[in-house]
């Protein structure tokens, strides 16, 4: 089922009405849906490399909206949430999630954000704990952009195979970024 679900996405990338699908794929998969945007924006970035930062602002946009909806659904819904939570085989750790959250709550969300892992994990998890709504906002405006931008970015200027490589070692580049997020934070502090 969940490859049909990739698959009707992926095709909905060829759309007339791309644009459109992109935001809707991007806004659902931060609260319930299960495909992620990349899916779509990759091939979408291929095809009109001319428009790649357009597609990621919609991505961001749509997502940061999305988790929004996410947030709600774990602060007011929690028995919801905690089914969603359920079905994403996420459950169990969710005394370790809270400790997790309580102790380093921005940086959760900020590392997450920018990893496979499902997003709504993050948008629903941080309703649950009731995470501050406004720095939930901001950190998602943070890791959603860098995340789509770096999709679209690397696509347009390398093309497809890159994504495929940097997939692989996403662990690596993960890191990296967070030493760049960390060193970046450190020197505005001290000018």
């Amino acid at each position: 089922m969940l490859r049909k679900m990739y698959d009707w996405v992926l095709s909905l990338a060829r759309h007339k009405h791309a644009d459109k699908a992109l935001a809707a794929i991007s806004f659902a998969e931060s609260s319930f849906f299960p495909v992620p945007p990349d899916v779509m924006l990759a091939p979408m970035v291929a095809t009109r490399p001319e428009r790649a930062y357009t597609y990621a602002t919609i991505c961001t946009v749509s997502s940061v909206l999305g988790g929004l909806l996410g947030y709600a659904i774990g602060y007011f819904l929690t028995p919801l949430g905690m089914w969603i939570l359920e079905i994403l085989g996420k459950a169990d750790t969710f005394e370790a999630s809270k400790a997790l959250f309580q102790q380093h709550g921005a940086w959760v969300i900020l590392i997450k954000g920018l990893t496979p892992i499902p997003f709504k994990l993050i948008t629903i998890a941080s309703g649950i704990f009731q995470f501050s709504l406004p720095l939930f906002i901001g950190l998602s405006i943070i890791t959603r952009a860098a995340r789509f931008f770096l999709v679209a970015f690397v696509i347009k200027t390398f093309g497809p195979a890159m994504l495929e490589m940097i997939e692989k070692r996403l662990a690596l580049w993960t890191g990296i970024f967070i030493v760049v997020l960390v060193g970046a934070i450190v020197a505005v502090r001290f000018i």
